[in-house]
């Protein structure tokens, strides 16, 4: 079974995604979180093959939430979402050991599904 967890603190962004995933893997299990705080007890409860992650959260950053992440659970592929698509986000996303970046402002839905399809085959899932 394919887990994600959606850490995202827009109520819409994170339904968004959700609904987008959903209908198009209708098998996945897909989890929220609002924050750092919440996502660690969720990936407690049950760990992710994949997360998709807002850089900027309340409290801890996204970064050092994936650093954290990636150092306990590195098999956990991440993709750091984005409002900004600045150079300097990437180089920190790869840095802190996110596997992908998305910019929110250029991610269609199409574009999104396509991505978790190209992780999706690195499982040998689809």
């Amino acid at each position: 079974m394919f887990r994600t967890l959606i850490i995202e603190d827009s109520y819409l962004y994170r339904k968004l995604l959700k609904d987008t995933l959903q209908a198009r893997f209708p098998k996945m299990v897909i989890s929220e979180a609002n924050d750092g705080e919440e996502a660690l007890r969720e990936i407690e409860i049950a760990t992710p093959n994949l997360i998709l992650m807002d850089i900027r959260l309340p409290g801890e950053s996204g970064l050092e939430l994936t650093r954290r992440i990636k150092d306990r659970y590195p098999e956990v592929s991440i993709v750091i979402l984005t409002s900004y698509d600045l150079p300097e986000y990437r180089e920190a996303a790869s840095r802190y050991k996110a596997n992908h970046f998305l910019s929110k402002s250029s991610a269609t839905k199409q574009g999104i599904i396509s991505l978790v399809e190209s992780i999706l085959s690195e499982y040998h899932l689809k």
